[in-house]
């Protein structure tokens, strides 16, 4: 029997964009997004993705990068549906980087358009003369900021502006894509190299992706999900389309704080919220913390979580589950199931099972530990090796950078870096990063990029960069310096030194002067005996 052939009648490219087509029509009047004393219906969510999609079909060409620096603010979700609509590239900037990071990012992607939120006008005020490709730079207010203080001369227009230059006369832009491996979005990753590589997200990977995570966090048309995650992080782990596919109410957030957080759970009534370890620490020991009467779910990732915490929280009636992932496979790949057997057991065991990273989500294939020859080690929750993921939500391949996308693409598996076990349940869980990679608060870190930036200094001869453990932020950079002969530069001036060059997620809050570094024969620097070794204490 010969092959079929896909036809029109049985065959359409997958995209997210159909999840605001579908529910703007289902539900057109429930209540899709919420920020401050702002609500927009489904209806009127469609509608503004429709304006600002045809403003910027006006100028940008298809496959046209849009760059956007803004906290979780309604234009930035609506931007996930208007720029691939428009038929471009959205490229979510990490609100929280430096003006020479974020240079770099809009360099290397060639981004023509900047959207950028008025508090963060500054941050961007080189990009004129330092990224020839951005045509213009956009400011979007935020009604939650009455008055920001916005430099001058940074910004050619303004978000409701460019909304009014839409064409009204011309017909609806279709909610479909030709070919569902075009790229809807690029993220831009540290990893360990000191530079960041863009991850390329297709319509397919985030359309099956966003389908897990709608099915793992029970989303529906009564869910009220609370913006704790940056949308900028894995395009927000694709919550942003997720949560529209389901028909639930977005609850953004400008940022996290412990009051505003339980002042959302106590009175909008949030059913779900995701986030690293951090936000965990954050709920639990809020001093408005208290017993709930309803379910709320917290899905973690970034960091192990504390069975500690895990626990506060099951205390006062949340449910946390622990998933695992990166920037190239969408977020989250695993997920760590409940299982009822665990019902009985002691709460402290409880918790720390629940702390594994799991076993691969309804969308994804199961993860595998292998060795170096990339046969799997023995599922004894001992034998360390490294986690290697593959499937329809593992990235197109790292923006301009073929060499590495073939390095990470080695033997047709994704090689995360990271090393763990796997259990004879079929869980895997973290155990170290082989490269030594930091992630602190849910953010990568690189600690060659953070080396790199105290070396410059002039009165500095070596140094190495650790993660140490952090009850807050589960990791954050300690710095181990060199001097050069003569020189007595101090812990406070590397500090502002780095702080000038880098996000401040990434500037070592202390830094340690030993006399030499430990090193290998080859002259390589030890950094497992400097986390292990008395010096690590500061």
């Amino acid at each position: 029997m010969s092959t079929p052939t896909a036809h029109t009648a049985n065959h359409s490219p997958l995209s997210p964009l159909r999840f605001l087509e579908r529910s703007a029509s289902v539900f057109p009047d429930r209540v899709a997004i919420v920020h401050g004393d702002r609500r927009y219906s489904y209806a009127e969510f469609a509608a503004e993705t429709q304006r600002f999609a045809q403003a910027l079909r006006a100028r940008i060409q298809p496959g046209d990068r849009v760059a956007f620096l803004a906290p979780n603010v309604p234009e930035l979700l609506i931007a996930h549906f208007a720029v691939p609509l428009a038929g471009g590239v959205l490229i979510a900037l990490n609100s929280r980087l430096a003006g020479p990071e974020l240079e770099y990012i809009l360099n290397h992607s060639e981004s023509s358009l900047l959207f950028v939120d008025s508090e963060l006008v500054g941050s961007v005020s080189g990009v004129k003369e330092n990224v020839p490709s951005v045509g213009h730079i956009i400011e979007v207010p935020d009604s939650t900021v009455p008055d920001p203080d916005v430099p001058a001369g940074v910004v050619t227009g303004r978000y409701d502006e460019f909304l009014a230059s839409a064409d009204t006369d011309a017909s609806p832009l279709p909610w479909t894509v030709d070919d569902e491996l075009q790229v809807i979005a690029i993220n831009y990753t540290s990893g360990t190299t000191g530079k960041p590589k863009g991850v390329m997200y297709t319509h397919r990977g985030a359309y099956l992706n966003s389908f897990g995570e709608t099915f793992h966090n029970g989303f529906d048309g009564k869910t009220k999900y609370l913006w704790t995650l940056p949308m900028f992080h894995c395009n927000g782990w694709c919550t942003p389309w997720a949560v529209t596919a389901a028909g639930g109410t977005h609850i953004c957030l400008r940022a996290v704080r412990a009051d505003a957080v339980w002042d959302a759970i106590d009175t909008l009534g949030v059913t779900n919220l995701c986030g690293a370890p951090a936000v965990c620490s954050t709920i639990a020991n809020a001093e408005q913390a208290h017993a709930l009467d309803r379910p709320l779910r917290i899905t973690t990732a970034g960091a192990p979580p504390s069975p500690t915490v895990i626990a506060q929280l099951d205390a006062i009636g949340i449910t946390v589950v622990h998933v695992y992932g990166l920037t190239e496979v969408y977020g989250p790949y695993t997920i760590c199931e409940y299982q009822e057997a665990w019902d009985d057991k002691p709460a402290e065991e409880r918790a720390a099972l629940l702390s594994r990273q799991g076993v691969g989500m309804l969308q994804a294939e199961n993860a595998r530990v292998v060795d170096p020859e990339m046969n799997d080690v023995p599922a004894d929750g001992q034998t360390m090796g490294e986690i290697v993921l593959r499937g329809n939500n593992v990235m197109l391949g790292y923006y301009k950078d073929p060499e590495a996308t073939a390095e990470a693409f080695a033997g047709g598996w994704f090689h995360t870096g990271d090393l763990g076990v796997m259990y004879p349940d079929g869980y895997i869980q973290l155990k170290d990063r082989a490269k030594d990679i930091i992630i602190s608060g849910g953010e990568n870190i690189s600690t060659v990029e953070v080396e790199q930036a105290i070396v410059n200094h002039p009165a500095v001869l070596d140094v190495a960069v650790v993660g140490v453990p952090d009850e807050k932020w589960g990791e954050r950079p300690r710095a181990f310096v060199i001097r050069k002969k003569g020189e007595s530069v101090t812990a406070e001036e590397i500090i502002a030194h780095v702080r000038a060059q880098l996000a401040g997620y990434k500037v070592p809050r202390d830094i340690v002067f030993p006399h030499d570094l430990p090193r290998t024969p080859t002259g390589k620097i030890l950094k497992f005996e400097l986390r292990a070794s008395n010096n690590a204490q500061a």
